[in-house]
């Protein structure tokens, strides 16, 4: 695949760096708007956003490249059994089984994604492997698993005991129905969303990730937007990179990521192409999305970053590289 020496040696660095989160300065609440002449470094969805920040920040400055920064970012909130709509901890489908997706690509053309990936923390980590070491693009369900266990990732159980408690609780009456802006509210029962992590360097190179347990309760089999390359992340060379959040299907049906990279391309901001894609879901489905949250997050070639959300409480997470951390609230179409 062209792995260069430097990504080689960035590999290594991801776990013993991904700790180091203290060296990043510590995130502050911000107004929607980035200050300007602060070329972002990385933006990632949510306010545990932040936290991923840190990690990819402390990669990318002990001398990690992009990819080992996204990755190493991502896995903060797999292994956080506390959020329960990404990796360990993430609540099961509605047969009780934890499932993962997750997608890594750069702007040099390669991706690699995993879906309905079972008894792995670390997707996104597999992602990066079927990138790096296989022909294809993605792998599902068993055969992601038999992969994994091939390059040495430790299989464990995924399904914790809060997880477990909250499934049984659901399966009372067995009622789904998504609620917006539940990534910011710990601890519900109906957890149903990702992580998107966007980096760009200062001499304009970019990179991507998105990783996720997906809809709680969900069908078994269910593979939403996250690991689709251009529905829930999309890298362009030149351009930019967009990651969505929200009810998968939706941006799915409009290939979400590449309409915000698309609308870039063609000459608008990163903050209006995810406007313009959210004007278009709501456009398109009405009354389908009166209730559901859907949400995007973009960075352009200059560092300049935009996101926008059907519904308010959405918030992103930017980190400029100095190091210095803001959580935005992001403009929405529909007001509290």
């Amino acid at each position: 695949m062209g792995i260069s020496r430097r990504d080689t040696l960035g590999f290594a660095l991801v776990g013993s760096v991904a700790a180091a989160t203290a060296r990043a300065a510590p995130a502050v609440k911000g107004t929607s708007m980035q200050s300007a002449g602060d070329p972002a470094l990385v933006i990632s969805t949510w306010d545990f956003g932040a936290a991923a920040n840190a990690a990819a920040y402390s990669t990318w400055k002990a001398g990690g490249t992009l990819i080992d920064a996204v990755e190493a970012g991502a896995r903060v909130p797999e292994a956080d059994v506390t959020n329960h709509s990404v990796g360990l901890g993430g609540y099961p489908d509605r047969d009780g089984h934890v499932t993962l997706d997750a997608i890594i690509m750069d702007d040099r053309g390669h991706a690699g994604a995993v879906a309905a990936l079972e008894g792995y923390v670390h997707a996104i980590s597999v992602a990066r492997r079927v990138m790096e070491r296989t022909p294809h693009t993605m792998l599902v369900g068993e055969g992601a698993a038999q992969f994994a266990r091939e390059q040495g990732f430790t299989a464990q159980n995924l399904l914790t005991p809060e997880a477990e408690a909250g499934w049984r609780e659901w399966l009372k009456k067995a009622e789904y129905k998504p609620v917006a802006n539940i990534e910011n509210q710990r601890g519900s029962a109906l957890d149903h969303d990702t992580i998107g992590i966007l980096a760009r360097s200062p001499d304009g190179r970019l990179a991507g990730a998105c990783t996720t347990s997906g809809m709680a309760f969900k069908l078994r089999g269910r593979v939403g937007d996250s690991p689709q390359a251009g529905c829930g992340l999309l890298v362009e060379p030149g351009v930019g990179a967009a990651s969505a959040t929200g009810v998968g299907e939706e941006v799915t049906r409009i290939a979400g990521a590449a309409r915000v990279v698309g609308s870039m391309r063609m000459g608008l901001s990163a903050m209006a192409a995810c406007r313009e894609a959210i004007e278009h879901i709501v456009k398109l489905r009405g009354d389908a999305v009166k209730d559901a949250q859907v949400a995007f997050i973009a960075i352009d070639k200059d560092g300049r970053v935009g996101a926008f959300a059907i519904q308010p409480g959405f918030t992103y997470a930017v980190t400029d590289a100095t190091g210095r951390t803001v959580v935005h609230p992001a403009g929405s179409l529909r007001t509290a």
